[in-house]
């Protein structure tokens, strides 16, 4: 397929089959869903795609035909760009020609028009065949018609005739570039769903020590997880006692403590203990498959955007046809010779040959994500430009997009003792821990006391001997005393949304280590700068409503949506849009994933996950949340100059098509026509590498400032 127009034909002739009650046709995915009666073979729904001029890919083949197609087309382009540069120099430049020259242009551009272009040959031949035109249909015609042209007039040596084979081959050329840049941002889309489904584990090893395959687990069986191992399925512990590092999946970095009768998610990791767990959901029904589903139907559910040259050559490529048929006409009833009338018509169909529209949107594209790439957004292709356009409304996920998505100590309070002594003692105990915890603790110490009898007691705390003391760091059931002023030091903090962490001696509470996961300094500066976009910005994440109203409140965030699931997330993204908003999700973890799937632009921060980066339209390199709202300006500034590129393109042909049917314009001054308004094309998209980001002005202020 190579538009929606394709995906849309399709669908339109499964669904007329006989026994057929649905038919979707996904053109990002290439797949199509039909649903049907089971007496429907699915060798007729396979001839009934290939009737329709396309293809089936065979089971498992699907990214090597993609793959192949993508291969071909850069093939052909790099053919026609290398026989087109000559021709046109030869063609352009008085002083490079030489006797003959028109029979070496003819061989130059004859195999870049034919071979080439046969994408575009074929594609028209079974536009034609359904009655519908489309963009191929011009690129066709207008680079068949002045190689026929040129034909004639170098074989019947027609005086005064002139010879278009390089304006062919240059449409060709120009139009095949955007295609395969179209294709190579459609292929991804597809690979949030490849990652996925890769993150599961491969094995489970039973209580006996046999390891079988994940897909041979069947609700009921026991499994064992040891430290640092994936769990194979979703479960309940049956035995033992752990820490779940569930970020995967909860997008929180805090594990989560599990022990007899808890739930356990397939996919997320055993961080210390080890766990006997029995399987109670597998295969489809797990969490990990279920988000892996809602990726897949949010991105089936899109609106295949198709290009604006596309929707107006719907009309226009008809109407140049047509055209270009009656000026023949009219000049053969007005009198005129054959060369007089094919010059007029020709000149016609080149002035509508799209060229200055085969660059309108692929250079604007080449530009504006280069542009992007400095500033280290990236765009994931030409359709996604179109969705910033509406977006009103930016969610944004808490942890690893708005704070910092791992834990720090930021403070030790100490009331009735000594805060460096409290934080070694504690630092020496959970040195000898994995907990995530243990590490922010410990993670800017170097000086620790030497222990003894080191215990860890899961779900409470560690303790252990240092010289005469027994020290304990954890919770508060881990002590024997708490005081008064211990208590309140660690309520105020848990008040604030942070993890309050008791140390003490003997049995006694002595200070409170304050864990939290801190706002990125640049947080506030960002939300900022959507503000002055006009646009409402959002915070949808799966902490508690306390930690998450403090960070909204903290960088002036306007709404917060706390406690919800990943598939909660998706929904609520789905609310707003019903509500009539457009939306663009912001996040980084595998649970945003299918949120960042179904919002209408989806903006994956580069230091989280592979599958959030792969279900996201843009991807902002770095963790600062400032370049979110330089991919919004970027894309919107991208997106209007192709939609300048493709007015005044349009306009230029709307314009010049009535004076080459009077015959005011003869071809070559109309092929000089559409260079210079590739001219324009190409130097109002370079214009893009002029844009000056959020990040960029504020750093440089910040520079002066100093300098100052």
């Amino acid at each position: 397929m190579t538009c929606a127009a394709c995906a849309t034909r399709i669908q339109r002739g499964l669904s007329d089959l006989d026994g057929v009650s649905g038919a979707h046709v996904n053109f990002a995915t290439g797949r199509a869903t039909v649903v049907h009666q089971p007496d429907l073979d699915e060798l007729e729904l396979s001839s009934t795609i290939r009737g329709l001029g396309y293809d089936v890919a065979a089971d498992g083949d699907t990214e090597a035909a993609e793959a192949r197609r993508e291969a071909d087309l850069r093939k052909r382009f790099l053919v026609a760009a290398a026989l087109s540069v000559p021709a046109v120099a030869i063609s352009m430049i008085p002083s490079l020609r030489f006797a003959g020259w028109e029979w070496v242009v003819a061989v130059l551009c004859t195999p870049a028009i034919f071979w080439s272009g046969w994408p575009f040959h074929r594609s028209a031949a079974i536009n034609l065949a359904h009655h519908t035109t489309t963009m191929d249909t011009l690129v066709s015609m207008g680079s068949l018609s002045a190689w026929l042209w040129s034909s004639v007039v170098l074989i019947a040596d027609i005086d005064g005739g002139h010879i278009y084979y390089e304006t062919g081959a240059v449409i060709v050329t120009l139009i095949l570039l955007g295609k395969w840049f179209e294709l190579r941002a459609k292929r991804r889309s597809g690979d949030a769903l490849r990652a996925l489904a890769a993150l599961g584990a491969r094995t489970a090893t039973l209580e006996d020590g046999s390891e079988v395959p994940l897909d041979e687990l069947v609700v009921g069986m026991r499994f064992v997880v040891r430290p640092g191992e994936k769990i194979a399925t979703d479960g309940v512990v049956v035995d033992g006692h752990s820490a779940i590092d569930a970020s995967m999946i909860t997008g929180e970095p805090v594990p989560v403590e599990v022990t007899h009768g808890d739930e356990v998610i397939g996919a997320t990791i055993n961080a210390n203990g080890s766990l006997v767990v029995e399987a109670t959901r597998v295969g489809a029904d797990t969490a990990l498959a279920q988000i892996i589903e809602l990726v897949d139907r949010a991105q089936g559910s899109k609106a295949d955007v198709q290009r604006l040259a596309d929707r107006v050559a719907s009309v226009f490529v008809p109407t140049a046809i047509v055209i270009a048929i009656l000026t023949l006409a009219t000049w053969f009833a007005l009198g005129y010779d054959a060369n007089e009338a094919f010059t007029a018509a020709v000149a016609v169909l080149i002035i509508a040959c799209p060229c200055a529209l085969g660059l309108a949107t692929p250079l604007a594209i080449m530009v504006g994500t280069g542009r992007g790439a400095q500033l280290g957004v990236i765009i994931k292709g030409g359709e996604v430009l179109e969705n910033t356009r509406a977006v009103d409304v930016v969610v944004l996920d808490k942890t690893g997009t708005v704070t910092e998505g791992r834990m720090t100590l930021v403070e030790v309070i100490a009331p009735a003792g000594d805060a460096d002594l409290m934080l070694r003692l504690a630092a020496s105990l959970e040195v000898k821990s994995e907990h995530p915890i243990a590490r922010a603790i410990c993670a800017d110490f170097a000086d620790f006391a030497e222990v003894e009898n080191f215990e860890n007691q899961p779900g409470y705390g560690v303790r252990g001997m240092v010289q005469q003391d027994e020290v304990r760091v954890g919770r508060r059931l881990l002590f024997d005393d708490v005081p008064p002023l211990i208590e309140g030091a660690a309520g105020e903090a848990e008040s604030q949304g942070s993890t309050a962490v008791l140390v003490g001696r003997n049995g006694q509470a002595e200070a409170v280590l304050v864990v939290a996961d801190t706002i990125k300094a640049t947080s506030a500066d960002a939300v900022a700068a959507l503000h002055d976009q006009g646009l409402i910005v959002m915070m949808l994440t799966g902490d508690n409503q306390r930690t998450a109203d403090r960070v909204a409140s903290d960088v002036g965030i306007d709404d917060v949506i706390a406690e919800v699931l990943p598939e909660t997330k998706a929904r609520e993204v789905a609310r707003l849009q019903a509500d009539g908003h457009s939306v663009a999700m912001v996040g980084d973890g595998i649970n945003d994933a299918p949120a960042l799937a179904q919002a209408d632009l989806g903006i994956a921060i580069g230091t989280g996950t592979d599958v959030a980066i792969e279900a996201s339209d843009l991807t902002i390199v770095a963790g600062d949340l400032r370049a979110v709202a330089d991919a919004i300006a970027l894309s919107r500034r991208t997106l209007t100059t192709i939609k300048g590129n493709l007015f005044w393109a349009f306009a230029y042909n709307a314009a010049a098509i009535p004076l080459a049917a009077t015959g005011v314009l003869n071809p070559m001054v109309a092929a000089a026509a559409m260079g210079l308004s590739s001219v324009f094309v190409v130097s109002n998209s370079l214009r893009l590498r002029r844009f000056v980001g959020y990040r960029r002005t504020a750093d440089q202020k910040g520079g002066h400032d100093a300098d100052r």
